[in-house]
């Protein structure tokens, strides 16, 4: 079933990936930058925002966005791995790359004329982070864990940059809505190519579904200090866990994947599905009580008290 697998994911890759470039739209990110804005930073010159500072929400989200981005080589490495056996995913895992390169360059030039983050503090977490590696732990267990893993990355991706451009002036939020829509095409690639697999190896696919769902976590939930940035973008109504639910595990696990009506499933499956619908179930209620306490008091410190759990991963 692998060897049926692969080759019939290569032969729907192939399509996608025509689909993809078809819809893709070239930009470059020096066209997105407000040049005029910037001046020489002098050595040794300690931060001091300009204009109006961000709110605590919005700076955690550019900070953490930023850095995940400039994780890419890392994360190529992993997918590739996955990937790399296939010449058309190989072949989209560099054309991935190459788009999402862009993505840290237009928002390091941004931050850089604007001064809205500390870029002393950006670059020594920057170092850390891509110095530390990736560690893919059960993302790396299959190509359709891969898959599915990347599906309910990206589109999480996509929301916070496009939550987090609401939050911004015009040209802030002109270049994270052109970054979100990226990521939009780059999530459903990755959707529609599980949607594939569901259709080839419904038992497997399903078990993926239920390990990646239910253990998923950002890429830079290892980042120092990941759990108080997530509160305040939590806070921000940037992302958060009725975010995560709402838009991304009902419209995507749920209805598109449509998890709950799969037939042809072994026992094994089946309970791997018994188990992700429990979760799912318990995700709901933990998103409504959290939006009920910390209605009265968006704050980071209501949020980290409402959740109760570590926030780098949904629980």
């Amino acid at each position: 079933m692998a060897g049926e697998l692969r080759e019939a994911l290569d032969e729907r890759a192939s399509t996608l990936f025509e689909r993809h470039l078809g819809l893709s739209k070239e930009w470059f990110p020096h066209e997105l930058v407000p040049w005029e804005l910037g001046r020489r930073f002098v050595p040794g010159e300690a931060f001091r925002p300009e204009g109006v500072p961000l709110p605590p929400g919005v700076a955690s989200a550019l900070f953490v966005n930023l850095l995940t981005e400039d994780n890419l080589p890392n994360y190529f490495q992993t997918i590739y791995e996955v990937f790399g056996e296939s010449p058309v995913l190989g072949e989209w895992a560099r054309r991935w790359a190459a788009e999402e390169q862009r993505h840290s360059i237009v928002l390091r030039d941004w931050l850089c004329v604007t001064r809205k983050l500390d870029l002393v503090a950006v670059e020594r977490a920057r170092m850390s982070e891509v110095s530390s590696g990736f560690e893919a732990g059960h993302r790396g267990a299959s190509l359709t864990d891969g898959l599915v893993y990347l599906a309910l990355q990206e589109l999480a991706t996509r929301i916070s940059h496009w939550n987090t451009g609401r939050l911004l002036d015009d040209i802030g939020c002109t270049l994270l809505k052109r970054v979100a829509a990226d990521e939009n095409l780059h999530y459903l690639f990755y959707r529609d190519l599980v949607t594939a697999a569901i259709q080839v190896d419904p038992s497997r696919t399903v078990e993926a579904i239920d390990r990646q769902v239910t253990r998923f976590d950002m890429p830079g939930a290892a980042l120092d200090g990941f759990a108080v940035h997530a509160a305040a973008i939590a806070a921000a109504g940037i992302y958060d866990y009725r975010v995560h639910y709402e838009q991304v595990v009902v419209p995507v696990v749920l209805k598109n994947w449509g998890i709950e009506s799969i037939e042809g499933l072994d026992d094994k499956a089946e309970h791997a599905r018994e188990h992700l619908l429990k979760w799912v179930a318990r995700l709901h209620r933990v998103a409504e009580r959290i939006a009920v306490q910390s209605a009265a008091a968006p704050s980071e410190e209501a949020y980290l008290q409402a959740a109760g759990a570590d926030l780098g991963r949904v629980r």
